[in-house]
């Protein structure tokens, strides 16, 4: 398909390649949960713990682990007020569900989440962590004088030993779009390794949503961008050409799709405010992390979309975000469930922010009452299981669910999540 053709040009099928940097942190899974170069193993004289397990492997120490090594990123998240306040209304605010019980914060980073479980009365607070952040939470746990409540330990929660099982696992895995960063699958080894089964995970509960919505622009200025990428390798050709006699023409095809999988088939982190949505938000996915399995989160995640338009405008691009809700389990409800959203707010957006999805030149002319209906798909990278690949196909039809029969857009694009 032509490069104006937008997302779906020069892709074939969704084991698309990155296009451009990693970006931040592409989160804990398959290999730990925030990690360390396995090449520095944790040694017996520096342990921080006797229950360490072992280090991540290499690679994904580079590809992700690397970054929660530093407090610089801890910062970061810690000064997204929206998502820490969450966390620590959820533990104070059910004291009665922390009180006496046993806690495992998987990924524990700075040692924060461990920490406000400890002061909602848990009686001891297994904090995970697989990088060497590991002996900075414990160095705030005993300048906050909890040690005799909390104990770190450094490794993988897939090796890592606990001598008890425990009531309540809390993390914060939750990457871009929520499934980034692949951190899931490592809370879900947790839960099967060490939770009672009567215990409850913090959160207890995840959506993902998508939305219709105008960029104010940005739409034009992705194209805008991309074109003069591409225009600005033929001066670069005739430089080359010019000055060192070597032809670079033969790599113009290859140069071009880079360009298009990165302008136009790449997810983009936004504040979108609510006033550019074109419709409701469809809740496409639904999580309870207290039964969901390790088979059905790595399985490729296909579901029916439909988005229903308010407004007579162009569709520029899709948004898609996720929300997190503390609700306890059966067995130990929370007395006051606390819900975090990252979705389009007014206030400004949490350090997840919304990926949006641009829709290049193949955008949609929306009618108020008319929908979208389709499929979406969302599958791990071959490349890198940490990061994502995305597929929406379908078509818009008249009236509320296809009442009035096909208007004849039909689409399928495709983008990465980097």
């Amino acid at each position: 398909m032509a490069a104006d053709d937008g997302p779906v040009a020069g892709m074939s099928g969704l084991d698309v390649g990155s296009a451009g940097p990693s970006g931040k942190g592409a989160a804990a899974a398959v290999n730990g949960v925030n990690g360390k170069d396995s090449a520095v193993a944790v040694a017996p004289d520096t342990k921080v713990s006797d229950k360490d397990g072992e280090a991540p492997e290499a690679t994904d120490f580079a590809n992700y682990f690397c970054t929660y090594a530093y407090l610089y990123h801890q910062k970061d998240m810690l000064e997204d007020r929206k998502r820490t306040l969450a966390y620590y209304q959820a533990c104070v605010n059910n004291r009665a569900c922390f009180k006496g019980k046993t806690v495992l914060d998987v990924g524990t980073g700075s040692g924060i989440l461990a920490i406000f479980a400890a002061k909602a009365g848990a009686r001891k607070v297994y904090a995970v962590e697989a990088t060497d952040m590991a002996s900075k939470a414990k160095k705030l746990v005993e300048a906050n004088g909890l040690m005799d409540v909390v104990e770190v330990i450094q490794g993988t929660i897939e090796t890592v030993q606990l001598p008890e099982k425990v009531d309540l696992i809390i993390s914060e895995w939750m990457g871009y779009f929520l499934l980034r960063e692949s951190m899931l699958d490592s809370v879900l080894v947790a839960r099967d390794r060490f939770l009672k089964p009567e215990g409850a995970m913090y959160p207890s509960h995840a959506a993902i949503y998508l939305a219709p919505i105008w960029t104010h622009n940005k739409q034009n200025n992705r194209l805008r961008d991309y074109q003069g990428a591409v225009a600005g390798w033929e001066e670069f050709a005739e430089d080359v050409q010019r000055d060192y006699g070597v032809d670079v023409t033969c790599l113009t095809d290859d140069y071009g799709k880079e360009q298009r999988d990165y302008f136009l088939g790449t997810a983009q982190w936004t504040d979108v405010h609510p006033e550019q949505l074109m419709g409701r938000p469809h809740r496409f996915k639904s999580y309870d992390l207290k039964v969901l399995t390790l088979e059905e989160l790595r399985a490729p995640l296909k579901e029916r979309l439909s988005l229903r338009f308010d407004l007579d405008r162009t569709v520029e691009a899709l948004c898609g975000w996720f929300d997190v809700d503390f609700r306890g389990s059966k067995e130990n409800p929370a007395y006051l469930a606390v819900n975090l959203p990252t979705g389009p707010d007014a206030t400004g957006a949490t350090h997840w922010g919304q990926q949006t999805f641009y829709l290049g030149k193949k955008t949609i002319q929306a009618r108020q009452g008319d929908t979208f209906e389709g499929t979406i798909e969302v599958v791990r990278r071959t490349d890198n299981q940490r990061l994502l690949a995305v597929q929406v196909d379908g078509e818009v039809v008249e009236g509320p669910r296809g009442r009035g029969g096909s208007t004849g857009q039909k689409f399928q694009w495709q983008w990465s999540i980097e």
